[in-house]
């Protein structure tokens, strides 16, 4: 039987050929059109993926042990990095937020950098504190503001996508390392309920939820995108129309190559392909769960838990707002839609993961405070 690091790599080499290959299909239209060559993206996302493949696979090498003494370093650069980029002149704005450095034919998005950020310092400070956990200071507020500046700073991007996901990962991470479930409760709802005054007073945002609820009422405007990704399943069928045949990359589904790709594989490769996308990530989720729950310290079974939650959920909200299930939010699909930060950012926790796997396998982890598999049993 194969191991679950081996198990874990090649999953995310499927994912990783997959995307390449869609990418080369979606993104040859809109790079002509933009820069008058048609394989454009795809060079500029090889070049991503080549500087990617070296970060994930130096992070396999080092023991993930020292990354704890980077934790606070690593949460420090990417503070200062989300409060740069919104400073005008600095920070490059698009399509109303400002949430990337241009570098030359690079851009770079800081808040990838500050999720992993987020879930490296976590980790370190519930291993720091693993007799404290269940105290309301340490165990909860201290974690809770480091949660509460990474995902406030993304926000005011503004990039609510990113921001409720940092927010959800964080307290997930939370509980999994003991912190008592009331506190989560009242936070969770502080929290959540500033989050839903923020987006009623965006009327961008409150349109997008509205055209959720009524797609057809705003067909021309909020909803094209979905309904046209829809309309990509329904041509697509069980099997597809064939690799390079889809139509609604053709101009009706804008962001084909990185947000919507999910549709475009349903489309051109049909409900087998969609299906066999969502048993990669759910393969991934099982792999880093058991990761997790095999890891020889606090620190490696948190730092696991959190990469895993954070790439994986970050799947279910791209493919569940592609098919229609949630509203619209711009965060690409990990590992297959083009992006150069969320690229490099991903490989590098996956190497990490990789690593923990290695200390972990074959070893059931400590008892110095409460495992994750405790907590789902408490929970």
């Amino acid at each position: 039987m194969w191991k679950t690091p081996t198990v874990l790599i090649l999953i995310v080499l499927l994912l990783l050929a997959l995307g390449i290959v869609m990418l080369a299909s979606t993104s040859g239209i809109k790079a002509v059109e933009l820069y008058d060559d048609p394989n454009y993206f795809v060079k500029r996302q090889a070049l991503w993926l080549l500087m990617a493949m070296v970060v994930g696979g130096l992070a396999c090498k080092i023991d993930y042990h020292r990354w704890r003494p980077l934790a606070l370093v690593c949460l420090v650069a990417a503070v200062s990095l989300l409060a740069l980029v919104l400073v005008p002149g600095i920070g490059s704005k698009i399509g109303g937020s400002r949430r990337w450095f241009h570098l030359g034919i690079l851009s770079v998005q800081p808040s990838e950098l500050a999720k992993f950020s987020m879930i490296l310092v976590l980790a370190w400070w519930m291993a720091r504190e693993k007799w404290h956990v269940r105290e309301f200071w340490r165990g909860a507020v201290a974690p809770l503001v480091i949660i509460g500046l990474v995902a406030g700073l993304v926000f005011i991007e503004p990039d609510f996508g990113t921001a409720l996901l940092c927010g959800v990962v964080g307290l997930a991470i939370l509980f999994a390392g003991g912190t008592r479930l009331v506190y989560l409760a009242v936070f969770a709802v502080i929290g959540f309920s500033g989050f839903v005054v923020a987006v009623m007073r965006d009327p961008v945002r409150m349109n997008r939820i509205v055209a959720f609820l009524n797609p057809e009422q705003y067909a021309q405007t909020y909803s094209f995108q979905l309904l046209s990704a829809i309309n990509a399943f329904i041509a697509g069928g069980p099997m597809g129309v064939g690799l390079g045949g889809s139509i609604q990359k053709h101009y009706y589904l804008p962001e084909a190559h990185t947000d919507f790709i999910f549709a475009i594989i349903g489309e051109e490769l049909g409900a087998v392909a969609t299906l066999a996308v969502v048993l990669m990530f759910t393969g991934l989720f099982i792999c880093g769960l058991r990761i997790s729950l095999r890891a020889p310290d606090t620190f490696g079974r948190i730092l696991a838990f959190g990469i895993t939650l954070m790439i994986t959920l970050q799947a279910v909200i791209n493919i569940g707002v592609v098919i229609g299930l949630l509203p619209t939010k711009g965060l690409p699909l990990p590992f297959i839609s083009a992006g150069g930060s969320s690229l490099i950012i991903s490989l590098l926790e996956i190497g990490v993961l990789y690593n923990i796997a290695l200390h972990a396998h074959g070893r059931a982890g400590d008892a110095e405070t409460q495992s994750i598999k405790d907590r789902v049993h408490q929970f």
